[in-house]
């Protein structure tokens, strides 16, 4: 007569508990976006900006200068551009709880449709982005601001935007449970690829004297 296996009556409680302890990851996705993106933009952005003006402008001052008004200017638009993109999710979502309500002859307030129904909050995702734009930009701007030697301000700007760029494609996917190889290489070679054509064009363009 076989036995019965032996049960752990605490593999039931483990179970429910480990249940209870899963995190929809998709619920991050809204600030999560808006962070990840931002700072990535203004990492790519800035220095991008900042290698094109260097490679016709050896001066510290013009590359500093142009990498400073890239960070305001790209911090303003981040902004002004989630704060619309996301209102206008917001009104849509809006909208379609007030359809669902008369259908179903139900009436809620707009403050218990932001707690129940997790509607996007536009200020939130603007504030996210500018500051995690403003994060990003700060790093070349930093990395370029006390060298004067052009060659070595260049060799220091692209390698701390290297490792800028894995630490921010790492943080995105680990935050959102993602592969995080494949999220930083992706992050890594669009960085490199956005500052060398910015580079090249603009050593381009300045030598034909446009």
């Amino acid at each position: 007569m076989a036995s019965n296996p032996i049960q752990n009556p605490n593999s039931s409680i483990l179970e429910q508990g480990d249940i209870e302890q899963e995190f929809d990851y998709s619920k991050r996705s809204q600030w999560l976006r808006a962070a990840v993106l931002g700072a990535n933009d203004g990492l790519v952005s800035t220095a991008s900006l900042m290698m094109g003006v260097g490679a016709v402008k050896h001066a510290i001052k013009a590359m500093v200068l142009a990498g400073f008004a890239g960070l305001v200017a790209g911090a303003c638009s981040m902004a002004i551009g989630e704060f619309v993109s996301v209102y206008s999710q917001l009104d849509i979502e809006l909208a379609q709880l007030k359809r669902d309500e008369k259908r179903a002859g139900v009436a809620t307030s707009e403050e218990e449709k932001r707690e129940g129904g997790n509607l996007p909050n536009p200020i939130q995702a603007a504030a996210a982005s500018a500051l995690a734009f403003s994060v990003g930009a700060m790093v070349p701007l930093l990395a370029a601001s006390f060298i004067e030697e052009y060659r070595v301000r260049v060799g220091v700007v692209v390698a701390a935007v290297s490792v800028a760029l894995v630490g921010f494609g790492w943080l995105g996917a680990a935050l959102g449970r993602a592969p995080a190889g494949r999220a930083t290489a992706r992050v890594l070679v669009g960085g490199w690829l956005a500052m060398a054509l910015t580079f090249g064009l603009t050593k381009l363009i300045g030598s034909k004297g446009l």
